[in-house]
């Protein structure tokens, strides 16, 4: 596909913009980029590219429109591009496209799903470094997979928003997995079908489907979206079948990528390389072994890929331990589903929840949970919501509603947290909501949380009780 001469427009001026406008206009193309937000668009002078803010239509003679993931496909703008028959694609599309232009096109493993993607592709990424390969997780990791693309990286773990796959329509990874699907980003899509639908984009052209065997939904969408070509790999927490990774005992196992998997299984690692621990980390760590060994990582790279494998910042990561409790920063769990996970990684947790719940319900969690809850401190706009749950399947635990007047909130919530807790305990951010009632983004959050826990920690080593 020549980009050389043509009129494109780009529609958003943000991080996945920069990028966009940075390699269309290093190929020859003529770009027009368009964003509401004018200073943001000033941002992007001297790439090359005219800007034009609020643009509502394609300038005349536009032949291709590259939309950001956040513009939902009502805009007005991508409306009358699709009315005017231009065609409308994501950057992950672009980044494909590209890729297939080069002598030697990347290898693409693709990573969707509700929950876990960041943690999987950081995982994919280690394991593939293991294997000696030139591989480097993107996406929606913060690098830009067109900008992993343009540089030259042999294999990418590629980390999709629904967004992201909803603009996508050529994508053929040489394996893909959707790791789990819960509600979340309906106000986008429209419905839960409809987030399904472009969660499944992932797989349409995809050489081995990966599903979830422990979730419904991903083995729904692998069904319902796979070619008839590809190759069908499980992966659960049970004893393998042939053809699926698992567990048995203590060991990570493997009975698909093996000569003759009806009699032999081959060990991959043990549940302590796992990091961070969890049922819901084990099942990251299975299907990010599932999409290495499809592209011929052996065994002894999965072990310690993971033992290498760093974990994100605000994704379970343990700040503190004081007076025998530990501190742990969750703040990326920005749904139900993504809190389950960490509230049950241990039998005895003080939660600090609350935010903007975009419709989602808490009841189902709560009721699972309610067994492990020493205590529970809440903050943000929807923490009436969450307190209610409490109340009806979890009676007999303490619950402290922060009001708007109490101190910095997150330094209030641990300070509560904290004197709720007993040694063995966690004190546990897992919010099971969005942040952006009360903070810039899921990141501050956590960095307010880490914060206040080393302000506590300091109390106690200078024995201010406060």
């Amino acid at each position: 596909m020549e980009f050389a001469g043509r009129s494109v427009l780009v529609a958003g001026a943000g991080v996945t913009g920069r990028s966009v406008v940075t390699a269309l206009c290093a190929m020859g193309a003529a770009v027009t980029v368009t964003d509401g937000n004018a200073d943001r668009l000033a941002e992007l002078a001297g790439l090359g590219a005219e800007l034009v803010p609020g643009l509502t239509e394609p300038p005349a003679g536009t032949s291709l429109v590259v939309t950001s993931p956040g513009w939902r496909p009502t805009a007005p703008l991508l409306v009358a591009a699709a009315e005017a028959g231009v065609e409308v694609i994501g950057d992950v599309e672009l980044a494909w496209r590209v890729g297939r232009r080069l002598p030697e096109p990347p290898v693409w493993l693709a990573v969707t799903g509700t929950n876990g993607k960041t943690t999987t592709v950081g995982m994919l990424e280690a394991i593939l470094r293991a294997a000696g390969l030139d591989a480097v997780a993107c996406g929606n990791v913060g690098f830009a997979v067109l900008d992993a693309v343009l540089a030259g990286h042999r294999v990418l773990a590629v980390e999709l928003s629904s967004f992201q796959l909803h603009w996508s329509s050529t994508l053929a990874p040489r394996a893909s997995v959707v790791l789990n699907l819960a509600e979340d980003h309906i106000d986008w899509h429209g419905s839960m079908a409809e987030y399904a639908a472009a969660k499944g984009r992932v797989h349409e052209r995809s050489e081995v489907v990966v599903r979830n065997l422990s979730d419904e939904w991903s083995g729904r969408i692998a069904g319902q979206h796979a070619p008839e070509t590809a190759r069908h790999i499980g992966f659960g927490p049970d004893t393998p079948r042939p053809g699926e990774l698992g567990v048995v005992e203590d060991l990570l196992v493997d009975r698909a990528f093996v000569d003759d998997p009806e009699h032999r299984a081959e060990e991959l690692a043990v549940l302590a390389d796992v990091r961070p621990r969890g049922p819901h980390n084990v099942a990251n760590a299975l299907a990010a072994a599932a999409l290495a060994r499809a592209c011929g990582v052996p065994a002894d790279a999965v072990g310690k890929g993971l033992r290498d494998y760093r974990p994100v910042a605000h994704r379970a990561e343990e700040i503190a331990v004081l007076g025998g409790v530990r501190y742990v920063n969750d703040s990326k769990a920005t749904n139900p589903h993504a809190a389950a996970g960490s509230l049950g990684a241990d039998p005895s947790v003080v939660w600090i929840a609350g935010g903007q719940l975009k419709g989602a319900s808490v009841e189902e969690l709560v009721a699972s949970v309610a067994g492990r809850l020493r205590g529970v401190v809440l903050l943000g706009v929807d923490s009436p919501v969450i307190a209610a749950a409490l109340a009806r399947h979890a009676p007999d635990v303490p619950v402290q509603q922060l009001r708007s007047g109490d101190d910095e909130p997150m330094t209030a919530a641990v300070r509560a947290a904290s004197a709720m807790a007993r040694p063995g305990d966690v004190v546990l951010l897992a919010p099971a909501a969005a942040s952006l009632d009360m903070f810039r983004d899921y990141g501050q959050r956590g960095e307010a949380f880490a914060d206040a826990v080393r302000a506590l920690a300091a109390g106690e080593s200078s024995g201010d009780g406060g």
